[in-house]
């Protein structure tokens, strides 16, 4: 498994790339094979979420799940290239399936967060 060393990571298996003030977010290599196939996205574009609240829902053919905001802030961006091929979740998590971007409120939230070492314990990796 894939797990890029500049990422911020959550017990919740998200990840966070911090560029300045705006946070991209997606699942983990390790989450999207847990969750198996996704096959449909409802992400919430415009909301303000707290860190750990609720972004939307990850649905696949095993379950349903909810993706959990790493950080406090308001969502930017959803990634609407997920509507017509949900799968590129499963085939490029940190790349063309990231899921939103948002402008994080308070910043200092990510230094809670789980390195790569750290993630990698949590999976047992």
């Amino acid at each position: 498994m894939n797990f890029p060393s500049e990422l911020k990571y959550t017990k919740d298996h998200e990840w966070l790339l911090i560029e300045g003030t705006t946070g991209t977010i997606g699942v983990t290599d390790y989450a999207q094979g847990e969750l198996g196939d996704v096959i449909y996205l409802d992400l919430k574009d415009g909301i303000t979420v707290q860190a750990h609240e609720s972004l939307g829902n990850i649905e696949a053919v095993k379950t349903v799940s909810d993706l959990y905001s790493p950080v406090s802030g308001t969502v930017l961006e959803v990634n609407s290239g997920l509507n017509d091929s949900p799968e590129t979740v499963n085939k490029d998590p940190y790349g063309a399936g990231w899921l939103v971007k948002i402008s994080m409120s308070n910043s200092a939230e990510a230094d809670a967060l789980m390195s790569v070492e750290e993630y990698k314990a949590l999976i047992g990796e």
